[in-house]
């Protein structure tokens, strides 16, 4: 089984607890030929702690920090010098250790701080901000010219300080007006506003970094100005070097926590960490700036750290640690944990309330390991013999048709391992399984395995099923055996419905209730022709998927007790999985390598629910099946046997999305079109598709398309499918061809 997690991999370097909860941390090089980091500080509520990069990581108490307080900023200054800027003033410290200190006036304080190498500007209490300098001589001077802004200041970003420079022309100040404004720090402009942008929230943080240029030729970088809001959304706006105005604004939720934003150096170029309910990457990779998250836990403050065994890592605080991490596989958006199972796995459930993992194994022609024994007994083996051959590589000890070996595993998915397992006996085959709770025990979650006895596939046989209710005890980590119910047929399907459990069990679908002894059988329909393979429901629907004819709709009537199927699908398929998309729409894939979607008519669902007593849903039948037929709004030949279908999005918030497995290790997504535009941009390439790439075998793609299910014409206003005007005309021709043929008219 592999864990696969949308987000970039993280390599975990060393975690190191702290006597508190930290609120930031920094890394800074002594002087400006380092080229690595010297000094890791940690900023608590009351106290800053500094650490020295050796050998160890030690700390250290002679570096002229100011030890008491909490700080703000920390920035390696001028050539030798660093800086240390707190609530109450900036310490500058230079490399003979002596100290020099700015006041902050009045009894105002220091809220926010943007610091270069030469450049420093704070926000006092009350949105005045004040501008220092690195002269000549390395001291740092303040500026003779001060700005009030009309709000407070939520947040600062200065202009990266390119290579042989000593000043930067731009200061990013975002405002709790919900505006952030671009600010001149030339010598003759200083601290005068020369751009503004409105936001939909309130700004938290703001980073502003030069990228190699990805929009016009010509340019050496583009420089770029992200904005964390307190919302969750990240904007990306460019700002033009010359002007300073805002243009091209990208928007991008992150989560539900605001968004900190910090400047870190990843691939060679310069990126943005960005930290919300999980941490994001900005970065650039083969000429495209890409924004993925990490696969890691939250984290409340980052910075840079470069040493060297680490020349491109992270500093970060998660809780009461710091942890040292760095990111090495940038083209792997996807990341995967996998865990070794000992049967080939059929199914598994996430249990809500524990958040553990439920899988049935499953393998035919196989012996089970208590088989196993009995037959190495007889036949005068040693179990350590046959365990000498590993089935890693060897494989499981392969027997006669009929034979099956199963097992029920829990698996913890954040520890990525396995916390039970039980094999099944009596050569029992697990096909189904469910977590569910029962109404008479709502407090208890349970688990529901339906297998087969001595099941032979071709011609079908079993001597008895088996439906398993296990209840999870000690946290969900382990299950223990409440009762085992004999049912007549394969339960194949099997879901949680409404406080009870409801299953297909051969071509019967039933609800049962939790009894003392057994399950309780309180309702049956045999409407459904072939065999129940699936089973979704939402309210009082449900949606049967049967092995060869296809979807099925129902609905429970409660005051009757009975199961009513109103509709079904007008063409026969041989379902292999589905998905409930909506409370009318079904997503589904067949054997034979389609994908479609089924939907039910607006006016017949509504009819439907108005209808208490089931009497509409009770009709004659049409086409051999039931009284109502659903509508095919989409369909595609996918070319591999779907497995699995689930409607998802990657991010919180996100686009929602149909994710689908298939039989040949496959997994890819459908994403629905939103707008006009999109599915006008779509239908024109693939117009232009046709033309520029001919098929190879020169077989017409329409004819392709259309010669089991008629090329479709999406009417946009209704998200309706209506039959191509072709296949209406040429079916037209052929009817009147018959008429006249038959009435006599045989020469026309």
């Amino acid at each position: 089984m592999r864990i696969l997690r949308h987000g970039l991999e993280v390599t975990e370097m060393a975690v190191s607890p702290l006597p508190a909860n930290p609120t930031a941390v920094w890394t800074t090089r002594l002087t400006a030929d380092d080229l690595y980091d010297q000094y890791i500080i940690v900023s608590f509520s009351n106290a800053t702690l500094v650490l020295s990069i050796g050998e160890t990581v030690e700390e250290v108490t002679d570096t002229g920090f100011l030890a008491t307080t909490p700080t703000i900023a920390v920035q390696q200054l001028g050539q030798d010098a660093l800086l240390q800027i707190y609530p109450q003033g900036i310490r500058h410290i230079r490399a003979n250790k002596q100290v020099t200190e700015w006041r902050a006036p009045g009894g105002r304080s220091i809220v926010r701080a943007a610091t270069n190498r030469q450049q420093v500007v704070i926000a006092l209490t009350g949105g005045e901000l004040v501008y220092f300098e690195v002269d000549e001589s390395g001291n740092l001077s303040e500026s003779h010219v001060r700005r009030e802004m009309t709000s407070n200041v939520t947040c600062l970003s200065i202009q990266p300080l390119p290579v042989g420079r000593r000043r930067v022309r731009f200061l990013a100040v975002g405002c709790d007006d919900n505006t952030v404004r671009i600010l001149s720090l030339d010598a003759t402009t200083c601290l005068e506003p020369l751009s503004m942008q409105a936001i939909s929230a309130v700004p938290e943080s703001l980073v502003m970094i030069d990228m190699p240029d990805q929009i016009s030729e010509g340019s050496l970088s583009t420089l770029y100005l992200n904005i964390g809001l307190q919302n969750g959304v990240l904007l990306r706006t460019v700002l033009d070097q010359t002007t300073g105005q805002l243009s091209d604004t990208r928007t991008r939720f992150l989560g539900a926590k605001a968004v900190k934003l910090f400047e870190l150096n990843m691939a060679g170029n310069p990126a943005v960490l960005a930290l919300s309910s999980r941490p994001w990457l900005s970065y650039q990779m083969q000429s495209r700036i890409h924004l993925n998250p990490l696969s890691y836990e939250t984290l409340e403050f980052a910075t840079s750290f470069t040493s060297e065994q680490c020349l491109e890592g992270v500093v970060a605080i998660a809780g009461n640690a710091l942890k040292i991490f760095t990111i090495e596989k940038f083209g792997q958006v996807f990341n995967e944990t996998p865990i070794p199972l000992t049967y080939t796995p059929r199914r598994f459930v996430v249990n809500p309330v524990h958040k553990t993992i439920a899988v049935i194994e499953t393998d035919h022609n196989t012996y089970s390991s208590q088989e196993k024994k009995k037959k190495l007994k007889a036949l005068g083996f040693e179990q350590e013999e046959e365990e000498a051959l590993d089935p890693v590589v060897f494989g499981n000890t392969r027997s006669k048709p009929g034979k099956w070996a199963s097992l029920i595993r829990i698996i913890d998915p954040i520890q990525a391992t396995t916390t039970f397992q039980l094999e099944l006996s009596q050569n029992e085959a697990a096909l189904s399984v469910a977590v569910l709770n029962f109404a008479v025990e709502a407090d208890q979650m349970f688990l529901a395995v339906g297998t087969a006895a001595d099941l032979h596939l071709q011609p079908r046989s079993l001597s008895s099923g088996f439906i398993h209710i296990y209840k999870f005890v000690n946290e969900g980590r382990d299950l223990e055996l409440v009762h085992k119910t004999p049912v007549d047929e394969v339960p194949q399907a099997l879901l949680h419905f409404q406080g009870r459990l409801l299953a297909g069990v051969g071509k019967a679908l039933r609800i049962y209730d939790l009894g003392k002894r057994k399950l309780l059988r309180k309702c049956e329909s045999r409407a459904i022709p072939t065999g129940i393979v699936t089973l979704h429901n939402q309210g009082g629907r449900i949606v049967i998927g049967d092995v060869q004819e296809s979807i099925h709709y129902a609905s429970y009537v409660a005051s009757e007790n009975k199961i009513v199927v109103f509709a079904d699908d007008k063409a026969p398929r041989w379902i292999t999985c589905s998905a409930m998309i909506d409370y009318d729409t079904v997503a589904a894939g067949d054997k034979f390598g389609n994908f479609f979607v089924s939907r039910l008519p607006a006016n017949l669902s509504q009819e439907i629910d108005e209808d208490e007593a089931g009497s509409k849903s009770v009709g004659k039948g049409y086409l051999h099946g039931a009284a109502h037929k659903a509508d095919l709004v989409a369909h595609y030949h996918i070319g591999d046997i779907l497995t699995s279908l689930a409607k998802t999005s990657f991010v919180a918030g996100g686009r929602e999305m149909i994710l689908y497995t298939s039989l040949m290790g496959g997994v890819g997504i459908f994403i629905p079109f939103q707008t006009k535009e999109d599915i006008d941009f779509f239908q024109t390439l693939e117009m232009h598709m046709r033309n520029e790439m001919p098929p190879l075998a020169g077989r017409d793609h329409l004819s392709y398309r259309g010669y089991h299910v008629p090329v479709k014409v999406t009417n946009i206003v209704y998200m309706r499918v209506a039959p191509s005007p072709i296949t209406i005309h040429g079916m037209g021709l052929i009817f009147y061809f018959i008429l006249f043929y038959f009435t006599g008219y045989r020469r026309w």
